[in-house]
């Protein structure tokens, strides 16, 4: 039985960077495959409604500051202790977002192996292209190459594509899986829903 994990993904999201990897040690635990969708969180939130929790909550006492102690039990639980806020957050993620656009399959994969810890560990420039550069280069990529594919027409429109079809689907917000574990997708949204992920996958 083939078992599958679809995440819509967004470089802006910290969540994205936390749950990407537990879901790894999960897809292989339970022999499922992930497929890495690249959306664009702004977008998504202009044709929803949606907000970034920081600001949708901010006028609520107490509510971002029990959100700051949830992530923190987080990162202990899985040993995240890398982590630190990028200094340019929030930032305009729609270059990095179309240079995922850009290539397919596994190579989308590498691309958050190597981006994920610069942005999220290193506190590189997401911004940069100058700064990104480096990265691609060391992780193999031509640099030059897929910066400039950014700019192509067909590239930006799989992203906005991409991010209507997310929003068709009933998503709202990064990171948000998609699971097929026989019985076809059922959505999931956050961090926290890991562990149903994994229960739907061992009863697959």
């Amino acid at each position: 039985m083939t078992k599958s994990i679809e995440l819509l993904f967004d470089f802006v999201s910290p969540n994205a960077y936390f749950a990407y990897y537990p879901l790894k040690d999960i897809a292989a635990k339970h022999g499922a495959s992930i497929e890495i969708t690249p959306v664009f969180l702004a977008g998504m939130h202009k044709l929803t409604g949606n907000a970034p929790p920081f600001i949708r909550d901010g006028e609520v006492k107490g509510k971002n500051e029990y959100a700051m102690l949830e992530m923190n039990r987080f990162i202990v639980k899985h040993g995240m202790t890398k982590w630190k806020m990028n200094p340019k957050f929030p930032f305009n993620s729609v270059t990095l977002q179309r240079v995922l656009c850009a290539v397919e399959g596994d190579e989308r994969s590498k691309l958050l192996d190597a981006l994920l810890p610069a942005i999220w560990e290193d506190g590189v420039d997401a911004t940069d292209a100058a700064a990104i550069a480096p990265v691609l280069a060391n992780a193999g990529f031509d640099a030059a190459n897929l910066l400039a594919k950014t700019q192509a027409p067909s590239v930006k429109q799989v992203l906005m594509d991409n991010t209507d079809k997310a929003v068709e689907r009933g998503a709202f917000g990064i990171p948000t899986f998609f699971v097929n574990a026989g019985d076809g997708d059922e959505m999931f949204f956050g961090k926290e829903r890991l562990g149903q992920i994994e229960e739907l996958l061992a009863s697959g």
